[in-house]
Order: C-alpha cells, then sequence, then structure tokens
C-alpha cells in the first residue's frame, strides 16, 4: 500500500512557530543590550519621570507598542528572517555610542543604544519586516531626549510677542534681555517658560498624527507646519497672559504652582486645537491597512541562520563596549594642590558679600575662585576649574555646569559681546544685583569658548591620545556705578596674560 504526502507536510517550523523564535531571540538580544546599557536606560528613566520637558517620552513606548498592535495581522503574513545587513545599524548605534561615552555627550549614547535595538530588530526579523514595522522603529527616536538647543530661540520669541501685546493693552512693561518689568514686579522668560516643552512634545505628538491620520505627503508637511507654529504662538499668548493678570491683580496670584498646572493644561487644549484645524483634511480611515504585505514578500539576500544572528549582534555590541574601556583609563596627571596665580598690577581682596557668586563645578579634580583688585575701585573674581579626564558625572560643559547651576538664584539676561577671545554674559539676581562674566576652556591642544568645541575635542583626546586635562577659566566683575566692569575685566585679563599658558600651569603641564 503506498501513502502520497506532500512535501509541505515536512516543513518543520510553522509561520507562528517561527515567529515565536524569531520573537524569543529578539527578546532576548534586547534584555542583554539593556542590561549592558543600564546605565543609560536608567538615565533615560530618570529624565522621563522628572524632567516637564521630557514628560511625554514616558508615552512614547507605549505608543510604539500601539503602532506594532495595530498591524499585527499584516505583519503574520510576512515571513521573519535573520539578515546579516541589519548588523551594519547595530554597527552605527554602537560607534554612536561609543563617541557619546568618550565626549560625554548623553544624547549620543542614549540615541545610540536606541539605534542598537533597532539594529537588532532589523538584524533578527529581516527587511520585509522592518519595512512593516517603519514607522515604529523610526518613531523610537522620540524615547530620546533632544531639543534643548530650542529654548534659547524660543525665549527671543516669546519676549518679542509678549512686549507688544503688553504695550497695546496699556501695560508700562520695559524688557532687560529676558527680564520684563512691570510697575508691580519682574518676569523672567526663563527656559521653562519658552514653550520649549510645548514644541518638543508637539513634535513628537504631531509626527504621531501625521502618520496615522494623513496618507498625502502634502497633508502631513502642512499638518507638521501647524503643528509647530501653533504653539508657538499660543505660548507667547501664554505668557502675555500671565503677565497681564499679574499688573491687575499680583504676581503671586499670576504665577506658582498654580501657573505650571495652567501652563500643561493650556498645551492640552493647544493640542486639541490642532486636531481640530487638521481635523477637516484627514485622509486615511482609522481602519486602513497600515501596509500591504503583498508589497513585502521577496525573498532577502545576505540570509543567516537566526542564532548566529543573535550572537553577531552582541559581538558587534561587544567591541564597542570593549573599546570604551580601553580608553576609559586615559587621564592627565595633576598636582596635588594648585593655586590661583599672582597677577602684575593687581592685589587679591575679600570677596563680595553682596554680589557672592560661584560657577558650578560639581565634578572637577581642583575648584578655585579669588577676587583681585587693583586700588581704583575696580574688583574682578577669577575661578578656574581643572579636570583630570572627564566622564559622565564629571564634565567640563554639561547642563546645570559653568557660570550658572540649576535652579540658581542667578540668571542669564543676554549674552554680551565676547572678551578676549571668550564668551560674555550679563546675570542677575534678587536685589537687583548684576554680574557680567566671561568664559573660557582649554581642552587638548585648543582654547575655546565654544561648548560644542569643548565636546569635540573631548573626544579627539579620549579616542586619539594627546593632553587629557580640561579647564574651565571665569573671570567676572560686579556692575557697580561708576565702576565699567567690563573695562575692569579687560585690564585684569591682559595683565593675567595667555589662558591657555595659565590652565597649562594649573594642571601641571608647564
Amino acid at each position: 500500500m503506498t501513502i502520497a504526502v506532500r512535501a509541505t507536510d515536512f516543513v518543520p517550523v510553522t509561520g507562528s512557530a517561527n515567529w515565536r523564535r524569531h520573537l524569543a531571540v529578539l527578546a532576548g538580544v534586547s534584555a542583554v543590550l539593556l542590561t549592558v546599557f543600564r546605565g543609560d536606560v536608567g538615565d533615560l528613566l530618570h529624565i522621563w519621570w522628572t524632567s516637564t520637558t521630557f514628560g511625554h517620552c514616558l508615552f512614547i513606548g507605549p505608543v510604539i507598542a500601539w503602532l506594532v498592535w495595530q498591524r499585527r495581522e499584516q505583519l503574520t503574513e510576512l515571513t521573519p528572517v535573520a539578515w546579516a545587513p541589519g548588523l551594519a545599524l547595530v554597527g552605527v548605534g554602537g560607534f554612536g555610542w561609543l563617541l557619546g561615552d568618550a565626549s560625554s555627550v548623553a544624547f549620543a549614547r542614549q540615541l545610540g543604544v536606541v539605534m542598537m535595538v533597532q539594529g537588532a530588530v532589523v538584524t533578527l526579523l529581516g527587511p520585509n519586516v522592518a519595512r512593516g514595522l517603519l514607522f515604529p522603529l523610526a518613531y523610537a527616536v522620540f524615547l530620546v531626549p533632544f531639543g534643548e538647543g530650542l529654548e534659547g530661540p524660543l525665549q527671543t520669541i516669546t519676549v518679542a510677542m509678549t512686549m507688544p501685546l503688553l504695550h497695546l493693552v496699556g501695560v508700562p512693561a520695559v524688557v532687560d534681555g529676558v527680564l520684563i518689568t512691570i510697575p508691580n514686579g519682574y518676569f523672567e522668560v526663563a527656559e521653562a517658560c519658552s514653550g520649549a516643552k510645548f514644541v518638543i512634545a508637539m513634535i513628537a505628538y504631531g509626527t504621531l498624527v501625521a502618520n496615522v491620520c494623513f496618507v498625502s505627503r502634502a497633508r502631513r508637511a502642512i499638518f507638521m507646519v501647524v503643528a509647530l507654529v501653533v504653539p508657538v504662538v499660543a505660548n507667547g499668548l501664554r505668557a502675555f497672559g500671565t503677565i497681564y493678570v499679574a499688573h491687575l491683580t499680583s504676581v503671586e496670584r499670576a504665577t506658582g504652582l498654580d501657573h505650571i498646572v495652567y501652563g500643561w493644561v493650556f498645551f492640552g487644549l493647544v493640542m486639541a486645537a490642532v486636531i481640530a484645524i487638521g481635523w477637516r483634511w484627514f485622509d486615511r480611515a482609522p481602519d486602513d491597512a497600515v501596509f500591504d504585505p503583498a508589497m513585502l514578500q521577496t525573498v532577502p539576500k545576505w540570509r543567516i541562520d537566526l542564532l548566529l544572528a543573535g550572537a553577531l549582534t552582541l559581538t558587534v555590541v561587544g567591541v564597542f563596549v570593549a573599546w570604551s574601556g580601553a580608553i576609559a583609563g586615559r587621564a592627565q596627571v595633576l598636582p596635588d594642590a594648585i593655586t590661583l596665580p599672582e597677577v602684575p598690577g593687581w592685589h587679591r581682596a575679600p570677596m563680595s558679600v553682596r554680589a557672592a557668586w560661584t560657577p558650578h563645578y560639581p565634578g572637577a579634580d581642583h575648584f578655585l575662585i579669588g577676587r583681585y583688585s587693583d586700588g581704583t575701585g575696580a574688583a574682578v573674581d577669577l575661578a578656574m576649574a581643572v579636570y583630570g579626564s572627564q566622564r559622565e558625572g564629571k564634565e567640563l560643559v554639561s547642563f546645570g555646569i559653568g557660570v550658572l547651576k540649576q535652579d540658581d538664584i542667578w540668571v542669564r539676561v543676554d549674552d554680551l559681546p565676547d572678551l578676549a577671545g571668550g564668551s560674555a554674559m550679563r546675570i542677575t539676581a534678587p536685589g537687583p544685583i548684576e554680574r557680567q562674566v566671561a568664559t573660557w576652556y582649554v581642552v587638548g591642544d585648543v582654547l575655546t569658548h565654544d561648548e560644542k568645541i569643548v565636546k569635540l575635542e573631548t573626544l579627539k583626546a579620549k579616542l586619539l591620545g594627546g593632553p587629557q586635562r580640561a579647564v574651565a577659566m571665569h573671570v567676572s566683575a560686579e556692575v557697580m556705578p561708576g565702576v565699567d566692569a567690563r573695562a575692569a575685566m579687560a585690564r585684569f585679563v591682559a595683565a593675567l596674560g595667555p589662558i591657555d599658558r595659565l590652565a597649562d600651569r594649573a594642571a601641571g603641564m608647564n
């Protein structure tokens, strides 16, 4: 007796079983990645939970999960495969993480971790599945906090909108940099009030809506423009409203905790308004298929064994972790103690009690600050922070490090023209008390005042070798009647001599 059996009956792995194998390996590799980079993952979670600017990142993970679930039926019609070219994305993410680790740039490290996980998805599920998951994979970029650079320009825009509106309703307001003064008080258009948090959150929100609710690329682009413009305008109106209420009532009534709550309620209404504006032109039905599986049925080249793909993914990651460990020990040997220099024509004087100010460098190996006077009534403060090496938590340049610390009583009013190659700014504290501060950095073989160059030179020194010391120098003077603070600072810097030589002496290099 002969029984005919179809060859397909002997296929050892069914479609669902194949998906389970690939997802199991992906889960294991992802767990290893998150464990290896648990420090960066922990930093991300801390920022999401504590930062009002990046609180929206808490919702990105659930949104990605929903986007994947939305595609589940179409995904089951695809066949996952292990795909060697996906390792290139893992490598790009690993190298980005290494650059961020060497230069102490948290954004690069965190983005690198996200890209390594994205690369693992592409490597272990293959190009067809990755194309089906293209938007959720790309949307994972919003897990990484970014956009702080928007704060300065948005502060300027907010002030530019607020002042004409206040004058329009008869409020006698005066602006000085980011400080707006009215008869019964003054307001700082601080970073928290710049609208940056609203704009950053709206970029993520607008991107999601543009993908989910629109098919037309032109409509998506127009919606994104509206999603960016509306919160900027709305924040200007919010700032105006807050100051106008303070003018009619009191500063205490208009500010405080209720002001922050009001801000987020206001932003919720802005989000609803943006959706209302775009609703009329939505051209994708909620139940429309996100992609056509029939268009993603190609047989990919460069397929490899699943377990080998998982092992190679972790091997590529391990190369960059090992590289980081190999250069982590590079450091400059510093003197046991340092002293402030003798400056010709100037002598040491007691520190100010009226306008006490100290730059913030909690990770510095050495930190000194002292006051000098030239006997004519001019007084200048010199501060020096010296690092033998830099790493996370021990950085020359970072948020809340330098001239102003986080939640400082001193606030930046505006930037001033450079002074002898150093960046200069005007700061103020309650009183009001005002200061001017000039800043220089010496990293590797470079003297600069640009924080971006500091990061670049830190990276070069760490990866390529060379001087590892990093030094920050600040010269500051109080603004007082009858004394030209900037002229006094210029005279002091001229007498001080070359900043880079002074930095090298402080680091014991000459």
